[in-house]
């Protein structure tokens, strides 16, 4: 016996509709996003040390795992995350929205609060050297690259979406 039309119905808006796949029951559907996000911030920060091997013919592997520099992994991963879920969810789901919520606190925070603590300690690290005797002695510089720019920020979100279409269109 076929189900009810009111149960078709409810189970077609919890899905967000036509386009959108199905909840927990598609098996590793449901961490793919996850994933997607995941190997777009690496492949975004493995960039990071192999231009800096690139421009400056050593290798440098802070480079690797250092915040801040272009293009801004955290925004390539988030956005990656959040174009993900609404193509899986629907762009109307709920998921989506907190995704897409928490992406703009990260990508705010990364070009605002964290470019502003680089900046004073830029500062503070030339103050030192300017005012001590011997600024080298048992002193480790305060890290100065942990923000980006607001360019380096909408370039890290264009590779992450661009990232999730691509995947989305190769791996229907």
């Amino acid at each position: 016996m076929p189900p009810p039309a009111a149960a078709l119905i409810f189970k077609w808006h919890l899905s967000a509709g036509p386009r959108a796949r199905t909840g927990p029951s598609t098996g590793d559907r449901t961490t793919t996003a996850f994933w997607i996000a995941l190997v777009v911030g690496f492949l975004v920060q493995a960039y990071k040390g192999v231009a800096f091997y690139v421009t400056h013919r050593r290798w440098n592997l802070r480079r690797f795992f250092q915040t801040g520099g272009m293009p801004s992994a955290h925004a390539a991963a988030v956005s990656a995350l959040s174009v993900s879920v609404g193509l899986q969810q629907g762009f109307t789901s709920v998921l989506f929205g907190v995704t897409l919520y928490f992406s703009l606190v990260i990508m705010y925070d990364a070009a605002g609060l964290r470019r502003s603590a680089g900046q004073h300690a830029a500062i503070l690290n030339r103050l030192i050297d300017e005012h001590f005797a011997n600024p080298q002695e048992n002193r480790q510089r305060l890290m100065e690259l942990i923000g980006h720019t607001p360019f380096e920020v909408a370039v890290g979100s264009l590779i992450g979406v661009a990232s999730t279409l691509a995947w989305h269109w190769i791996v229907p």
